[in-house]
């Protein structure tokens, strides 16, 4: 049997062999997942010895890093925005990226406004705003609704909404067909991945994230494109359209907003300096 240092030095041994970036985290979080153990109590313990349960199934969930599958999809959470969300093979995978869209949509709502978040996954986006606004644990202090094409996103984001006790919204539609209602805000992060590029992306990303989450067609634009030009009809005035994009997108998608009428449209830049939100009135 191993003792915790011995099976996290495994587990950290055998994902760097396979190549894995950022084998450390990712064997650490595994550990954590099997045995409920906190870095403290590790750092306090760490000649505890496994149980046998907890060996074999640290050890089946290394193996199964080892083949690329996504640490989340084996644990089944990723945090976003401070909150643990459920992902599955059906949603993509929240990413630090896109706490840059939520942080600057934050900055505008105001109490009783209402939200649309187009292609909205697990529902990550439009949640963490709901619960970020709450001042009452329990009341919602805006109105949201998520829009999905995907069941099986759409089940999951039921799930989260759940979890975090917001009372979220959401309505399986391609795109604006079966919503209802004008907003105050509509936000999405749309998918913007070229088609040619998705097969030099990451073997967790293009293997196990779902394609229609990422393929953003020939251009990466075509969703870009729909959303802005259905928007203006589900805004009500002065309502504000924001977009998560590409890093070499920002001023394509500027311009999509501007042609179609949007006004003060802005393109904001990520902590790596790279354009990441454009947003307008």
């Amino acid at each position: 049997m191993m003792t915790l240092e011995e099976a996290y030095r495994f587990g950290q041994m055998s994902l760097n062999q396979a190549g894995i970036p950022d084998a450390g985290t990712d064997a650490w979080i595994l550990l954590e997942h099997v045995t409920g153990v906190s870095r403290t109590k590790y750092y306090v313990n760490p000649d505890r010895m496994m149980s046998e349960e907890e060996q074999k199934s640290y050890c089946s969930y290394i193996e199964e890093r080892e083949k690329r599958i996504p640490v989340q999809h084996l644990t089944g959470g990723q945090e976003f925005m401070g909150l643990d969300f459920l992902v599955n093979e059906h949603v993509l995978i929240p990413r630090q990226d896109t706490e840059v869209l939520v942080e600057t949509v934050l900055e505008d709502l105001e109490p009783g406004m209402r939200i649309l978040d187009m292609c909205t996954g697990s529902g990550c986006i439009l949640i963490s705003l709901m619960k970020l606004m709450q001042t009452i644990p329990g009341e919602d202090a805006v109105y949201g609704v998520g829009v999905d094409i995907s069941p099986e996103a759409l089940k999951i984001a039921e799930e989260n909404r759940n979890k975090h006790k917001v009372d979220a919204a959401f309505v399986e539609s391609d795109l604006f067909d079966r919503v209802e209602g004008k907003y105050d805000v509509i936000v999405s992060n749309p998918p913007y991945i070229r088609t040619a590029v998705i097969e030099e992306l990451q073997e967790e990303v293009k293997l196990h994230d779902p394609y229609e989450a990422l393929d953003g067609k020939e251009d990466g634009l075509f969703f870009y494109r729909r959303i802005v030009g259905k928007s203006r009809e589900y805004l009500k005035p002065g309502g504000k359209l924001y977009f998560e994009i590409g890093h070499d997108q920002g001023e394509a998608v500027k311009i999509l907003m501007e042609e179609a009428g949007f006004s003060r449209v802005t393109v904001k830049k990520d902590l790596a300096g790279l354009d990441r939100v454009v947003f307008g009135v």
